[in-house]
């Protein structure tokens, strides 16, 4: 794709890293065919190619063009970032970045009203804290009549009890976890059915308490400052234990685990922390990872149950680890129904079903009739974000895999 930036413009290094990536695009538009948003609403402009134009004319624009408008603004907010068009992308444009520039631009030209602004506040400061929004979770628990639709179809009516934890000292073999903002809330289950399974082949895990949201929720509602700041004070809270040797930092949430793998290229220009944070994505590992590479035959599973996995996008799309949960569940013994079109988002996104809650609910329904074709007994999947969305309409159970895994142990 052609462009047309002035030599001041490239002076300005998210204008090379933009030009960079838009040079890639030969506006082929083999990504539209895989664009959910594309398929629910016909409109180039929800589709990938449409969106990579828009950001062309806002970032060759002035800052008092009118170019900038609500309607450029209203069909990037549209995009999933699920990254399906990079799964798809014959000449590899890595068009999640290019949205990262793109987002933060009109957030910088053109305020929000202020409704919206208020909105994407209260989302960041609700979730990021795991305390804070475990207190707003019990709270809401108890008033649930009370509570928007859109936040209440998130919410658990009781979380599965998580149980014990193995002793973190117990194996010389040691991993980190990453404990996540949401997770100890929705799903606490999540982790300790990790550091169970784990614990089983000789795997001692470490939550770090000084670890905190990974970022991608700052991040992405375009507060990208406090998600760089959110990942600082993450690198310094794990890197003690880096330096003694840990051998990765394992995320449970397919979420949190892209997000984590992207530190490097996120502060490669910070001089403090660009050489840590490519060693911290380096050791980045979606618990998938981990166990893909281990005598699975320790486990003694008792594998009875028909299950549909739901890959998340982060998983595959984002992290290419397509077919690694359901290589380790067919290894262990368990039936895996055939899920059509598995390569489509879900709608949960990260907080787009709160911001997008129409088209979100289109997507969760037409995911969920997919992953139900095959009469399966559960659906699990990967990440916290799908598992709630999904959950959230009340119709087959919904689980994380490792807790399906933990409890067919012997």
């Amino acid at each position: 794709m052609q462009t047309h930036f002035t030599d001041a413009d490239l002076q300005k290094p998210h204008i090379q890293e933009a030009e960079r990536i838009l040079r890639t695009c030969v506006h082929c538009g083999f990504c539209n065919a895989t664009c959910p948003t594309y398929q629910l609403l016909g409109d180039e402009r929800d589709g990938p190619r449409g969106r990579i134009y828009l950001m062309k004319e806002l970032l060759e624009s002035r800052d008092d063009d009118d170019q900038v408008t609500d309607e450029t603004r209203l069909h990037l907010d549209r995009c999933l970032t699920c990254l399906n068009c990079e799964t798809t992308c014959p000449s590899g444009v890595e068009y999640h970045k290019l949205l990262n520039i793109g987002r933060a631009e009109i957030e910088r030209r053109v305020p929000r009203p202020t409704a919206e602004r208020a909105q994407r506040y209260a989302l960041r400061k609700m979730m990021v804290e795991p305390k804070r929004f475990q207190a707003l979770l019990k709270l809401g628990q108890t008033f649930k009549p009370l509570v928007p639709s859109k936040l209440r179809n998130k919410m658990p009516a009781a979380p599965i009890d998580a149980g014990e934890r193995p002793d973190a000292n117990r194996h010389t073999r040691r991993v980190l976890i990453l404990e996540g903002c949401v997770q100890p809330g929705l799903s606490p289950n999540t982790n300790a059915a990790t550091s169970r399974i784990l614990d089983r082949l000789g795997i001692s895990v470490t939550p770090v308490a000084e670890a905190g949201c990974c970022g991608a929720v700052d991040f992405h509602l375009n507060a990208q400052d406090d998600g760089r700041a959110r990942m600082r004070a993450n690198i310094d809270a794990w890197w003690p234990y880096i330096e003694q040797g840990t051998e990765a930092i394992v995320q449970t949430a397919s979420g949190c685990g892209a997000f984590v793998k992207e530190y490097g290229y996120m502060l490669k220009d910070d001089p403090d922390y660009a050489v840590k944070a490519q060693k911290v994505s380096a050791l980045a590992k979606d618990i998938v990872e981990i166990l893909r590479n281990e005598p699975l035959d320790a486990l003694n599973v008792n594998a009875s149950q028909r299950l549909a996995f739901h890959c998340p996008c982060t998983l595959q799309h984002a992290q290419k680890l397509n077919g690694a949960v359901e290589g380790v569940l067919s290894k262990l013994g368990f039936a895996l129904t055939p899920v059509q079109d598995g390569h489509l988002c879900c709608g949960s996104a990260g907080t787009y079903s709160i911001t997008q809650p129409e088209l979100a609910t289109q997507l969760r329904d037409n995911k969920l009739n997919a992953l139900e074709a095959g009469e399966p007994e559960v659906i699990v999947t990967a990440n916290i974000g799908c598992q709630t969305h999904l959950a959230g309409a009340n119709r087959t159970p919904v689980r994380h895999w490792v807790e399906i895994v933990d409890a067919a142990l012997s």
